[in-house]
């Protein structure tokens, strides 16, 4: 059987495409060359279904929630509030998992950050 073996990509509707990407690359530092490719460190990616109702993933009409690895949550969301980002007071702690964080978009996409145990 062939399986997948990452991801590839990540699409999204934009009103200002250059605008949305420049966000994601001046703001979150996601290192994007000409075409958009990034180069990710390797770890761990997860795939969980959520129920229909969860508000987990930001707005009702929100069906998918992108997650980002990052090394230090805490430094992350200072970065975030300092270049004036929308982040989502609190922060979840599961243990043995990590500490989770949230900021949303320019466009009103709710992005969650994982700091891994």
């Amino acid at each position: 059987m062939e399986r997948v073996l990452g991801v590839g990509g990540w699409f999204v509707r934009s009103r200002d495409p250059a605008a949305l990407t420049a966000w994601y690359r001046d703001v979150l530092g996601l290192d994007l060359d000409e075409h958009g490719q990034w180069r990710a460190q390797a770890g761990p990616t997860v795939f969980a279904a959520f129920d229909a109702d969860t508000d987990h993933l930001g707005r009702r009409d929100q069906q998918t929630m992108l997650n980002l690895r990052v090394r230090d949550l805490d430094a992350m969301l200072a970065q975030l509030r300092a270049a004036g980002a929308e982040v989502v007071d609190g922060i979840e702690d599961l243990e043995g998992v990590g500490r989770f964080g949230w900021v949303v978009d320019p466009e009103g996409r709710r992005i969650e950050l994982w700091q891994p145990a």
